[in-house]
């Protein structure tokens, strides 16, 4: 009676999946995974890049002057 034969099973968790390391569609989702931190990845650096001031201007050049909205108000040197 029951639901099928047995078999022993260890009592470990892993984060890697313990026993069972390929669950269906894994890689489906791990692509889902990583569309969805990449999506959130652009829109931070695009809300980031349009908010970032710089009341004082820098005595050399910083990176994100390249894609900074506005670092040529706040930098007339450039």
């Amino acid at each position: 009676m029951g639901g099928g034969g047995w078999y022993y099973v260890p009592k470990v968790w892993t984060p890697a999946g313990g026993w069972w390391i390929s669950p269906k569609h894994w890689q489906r989702n791990t692509g889902i995974a990583f569309a969805v931190v990449g999506f959130a990845v652009v829109n931070l650096f695009n809300i980031s890049a349009s908010k970032e001031r710089r009341p004082i201007a820098p005595y050399k050049h910083i990176p994100s002057q390249r894609w900074c909205k506005h670092a040529k108000e706040d930098d007339p040197s450039l």
